[in-house]
């Protein structure tokens, strides 16, 4: 079930409306309910799964807590919920693509040997709650949270249907904890959160599937295209993705603000990072903080050797890589990112000693757009390997982007030949003002729903309906299922 589909608008407010009528002590068993119903949507069998993730953590908290002074014992049920799921998602993620590498290394040294391929299909959402459900057994591991007794609570937990496909990977200390509070019907609450919505849908409908349409045009035939077109090509997939995948953590946001919950940031204005690190502190929060804590940390962070430091780095962003989906291209884009960190590290006292000797005033605003802009640059570089089908592709697009010869983007309507009519680039201009104007406000830590309910209701319903009206101008190109939920 699409957020962006009729059967969710229906599914929603029933949902919402049976939920404020319950008693309390059924509330959290209806949600639980609806979740799986939710899930079972894309397929009624993997629903198996999730629950079987869930009894191992569930099982392994409790035994974690029994265990008490135990330290050996405590590692070794860690060890265990680590390797049962992880087994899970290595089958189901995994198994046909290190086998496709098996073959290829086999075939590289001349060795006859039919590798087997699996016909599987990969479980929706799978890496999101399993990360979700392993963080929790770590949680009560280091004594942060206490286990879970109630099963169908901490079951809910892991299955919560606003964030359970696309995340935010969210955390036992948030809102596991909320979970046990008792939710009232809030009218400012239902609203705020019903503006997130709106919002989430304005970002997925009105540009990321907008942007869908000329990228997917270039990349479906990129050997035809030059400089320019794939420039821009480029540059709208940095914004169909990021569109795409807020739009999905906004409306998880609102839909679980409507029933009472609070759900964590998933972005903060990514594009406006000024490094590589920077970047990573405001895009997808959820992982990059589950890396940091339950990876990076662990491995020894920065606490070590500069070598070291950058070994853990580069492991970090290896994972995420291939967290992302099991094709060399994610690896290698998770790669670039930890090369460009630790690029970013080294040359930074050259650069600053650069600055120094020619009198450069880092502190202006110029100098800031500069790297904002030479962030943007690199980021979107890996992009491109993020969206390629092959490495190959990946490595033609990108010598092909700075081959300028072709004018025809710029001339005799060249743009108009990229899936897009005038009408919608048009609407996607106007989008992207709005998107512009919203992200300058969060950056100057404005709180933009708070703000406008504050305004005069002829200004706040102008803005409502602008919204709705650019919505209901993309329900004709919409339908595309969010990109994160291939992972």
């Amino acid at each position: 079930m699409l957020f962006n589909s009729m059967g969710f608008l229906i599914f929603f407010p029933i949902v919402v409306l049976m939920y404020f009528l319950m008693p309390r002590r059924v509330k959290n068993l209806w949600l639980l309910g609806a979740s799986y119903y939710f899930y079972m949507c894309w397929n009624a069998r993997y629903a198996l799964l999730l629950l079987t993730s869930t009894a191992i953590t569930y099982l392994s908290g409790l035994l974690i807590q029994r265990a008490k002074e135990n330290a050996a014992c405590k590692k070794w049920v860690v060890a265990g919920s680590f390797v049962l799921n992880l087994s899970i998602l290595f089958y189901f993620k995994y198994i046909n693509f290190m086998l496709d590498l098996l073959g290829q290394l086999l075939r590289a040294v001349h060795v006859e040997l039919q590798v087997p391929a699996f016909d599987i299909l990969l479980p929706v959402g799978i890496s999101f709650y399993i990360f979700q459900a392993l963080s929790y057994t770590m949680d009560v591991y280091r004594g942060d949270i206490y286990a879970e007794k109630n099963f169908f609570r901490y079951a809910l937990f892991v299955s919560f249907f606003p964030q359970l496909v696309a995340g935010p990977i969210e955390r036992s200390k948030n809102l596991l904890r909320q979970l046990s509070e008792p939710k009232r019907f809030d009218y400012c609450r239902v609203r705020e959160g019903l503006l997130f919505m709106l919002w989430g849908f304005f970002l997925k409908m009105v540009i990321a599937d907008r942007c869908a349409v000329l990228v997917n045009t270039v990349y479906g035939d990129y050997a035809s295209y030059r400089g320019f077109q794939l420039i821009l090509a480029n540059v709208l997939f940095a914004f169909q993705i990021y569109g795409d995948f807020m739009g999905y953590s906004v409306i998880a946001k609102g839909a679980a603000k409507v029933l009472g919950y609070e759900l964590m940031e998933n972005f903060s204005q990514p594009y406006f990072a000024e490094t590589i690190k920077d970047f990573w502190r405001r895009w997808h929060i959820s992982l990059s903080s589950w890396l940091r804590d339950y990876l990076y940390i662990p491995l020894g962070g920065s606490r070590k050797t500069k070598g070291l430091k950058y070994r853990n780095i580069l492991i970090t962003f290896l994972v995420s890589g291939l967290w992302h989906g099991a094709d060399i291209t994610f690896v290698f884009w998770g790669a670039l990112h930890g090369l460009y960190q630790i690029a970013g590290e080294l040359l930074e006292p050259a650069a600053s000693g650069i600055c120094r000797s020619l009198h450069v005033n880092t502190g202006t605003f110029s100098w800031k757009v500069l790297r904002i802009l030479k962030t943007f640059f690199l980021v979107d570089i890996a992009w491109i390997f993020f969206r390629a089908d092959t490495m190959a592709a990946a490595f033609q697009i990108l010598r092909q982007s700075f081959d300028l010869s072709n004018t025809g983007l710029l001339l005799n309507n060249g743009l108009y030949e990229l899936g897009l009519n005038e009408r919608n680039i048009s609407i996607l201009l106007l989008a992207f003002l709005l998107l512009a104007a919203y992200s300058i406000l969060r950056e100057c830590k404005i709180n933009v729903m708070e703000q406008l309910s504050r305004q005069n209701a002829l200004f706040r319903y102008a803005v409502y309906w602008t919204i709705v009206v650019l919505i209901t101008f993309s329900l004709d190109i919409t339908g595309q299922e969010f990109i994160y939920f291939q992972f």
